[in-house]
């Protein structure tokens, strides 16, 4: 199966959960901004394992497919569409050979991903199919998606021939689609205004009192400067009690550093291994799809848990994500 890239959007990347284990070395993670996105995108189409997936980053993707070839949409609603023709999200999608699908303005989030039935077949660099797009390494090329450039994915594991028992036939004719889909009410990016849940930071004592009470009492608004190396926020600044230099050491995924104009920075997938900034506070892993999902202009409020409901929570995501794993199957299994 193959496609070709009509226009390659703001930016789009192969991703899968990350590059793990060299941290050591100076090379950082990537991998999908949004995990929970990416994960159930790969079992929607009957992927097990780490697959690459397509990140598409806020609008402009357009792709032709060559063959039929199953996809799902998750993720961010960034208004898809196959020769014009709404696509729903979160279930399995059968594209007919020669039919384009494009990617206009978000209706909700700006990050969406598309899996592909037997995944993107590119070479793995470190154990991962990721693109680290700073040392041109993973992914297509090392690179980010351009016009021109044609996707191949490896043999399908659902049958391209369904016959369309338990499928929905679109209009057009362009599409078949399951007639299920999974709830994607495991986040909510539809408003402007995130509750972010964090855990006090390794320096939040370091931190005076003002700034701490503002921390979590005031908004904080997502600049345009946010990428996929750290969401930059814009407000009340936030001070030391004393000057302090500080020594570099490792971050992690949503850790809260303030430099020293005193605007947070969230770390994110394509974040530095090191970082010698104090760390005010650590977002829960269980919010990270949500930030990974606001666009510039969105705002963040901070709400602090302690450890013990941050790990709550994130075995409570994690048992919710094997029961819908094993509804998918199931599910497929009927194919």
């Amino acid at each position: 199966m193959s496609m070709t890239v009509i226009k390659p959007g703001l930016l789009a990347t192969l991703q899968d959960s990350g590059r793990r284990g060299y941290g050591r070395y100076g090379i950082i993670t990537a991998g999908a901004m949004d995990d929970y996105a990416y994960r159930l995108a790969n079992r929607l189409v009957g992927n097990e394992g780490e697959h690459a997936v397509l990140e598409i980053t806020w609008s402009g993707l357009a792709v032709e497919f060559h063959d039929n070839c199953w996809i799902a949409l998750t993720g961010g609603d960034l208004s898809p569409l196959i020769d014009g023709v709404k696509v729903p999200m979160w279930r399995p999608v059968l594209v007919k050979a020669g039919r384009v699908l494009s990617f206009q303005q978000p209706a909700a989030g700006c990050r969406a991903y598309m899996s592909v039935s037997g995944g993107f077949d590119v070479p793995p660099v470190m154990g991962s199919l990721s693109t680290y797009l700073r040392a041109g390494i993973g992914g297509y090329e090392g690179r980010a998606i351009k016009q021109g450039d044609t996707l191949h994915a490896h043999p399908s594991r659902l049958p391209v021939d369904s016959s369309e028992r338990n499928l929905h036939v679109d209009d057009s004719g362009g599409f078949l689609t399951a007639k299920w889909s999974v709830s994607a009410s495991g986040y909510d990016f539809t408003g402007q205004d995130a509750v972010v849940r964090v855990l006090n930071g390794r320096q939040f004592d370091d931190f005076d009192d003002d700034s701490q009470r503002a921390l979590f009492r005031d908004r904080f608004t997502v600049t345009p400067q946010s990428d996929r190396m750290g969401y930059r926020l814009s407000g009340p600044p936030l001070t030391l009690r004393q000057a302090k230099e500080y020594i570099s050491e490792p971050v992690a995924l949503g850790t809260v550093q303030v430099p020293s104009d005193g605007q947070p920075i969230i770390l994110m997938a394509d974040r530095q291994t090191l970082g010698g900034y104090p760390k005010i506070a650590q977002v829960a892993s269980v919010d990270i799809p949500l930030i990974a999902q606001l666009p510039p202009g969105a705002s963040i409020r901070f709400a602090e848990i302690s450890l013990a409901a941050a790990e709550r929570l994130y075995a409570a995501r994690a048992r919710e994500l094997r029961m819908m794993e094993a509804m998918i199957k199931h599910k497929l299994k009927e194919w």
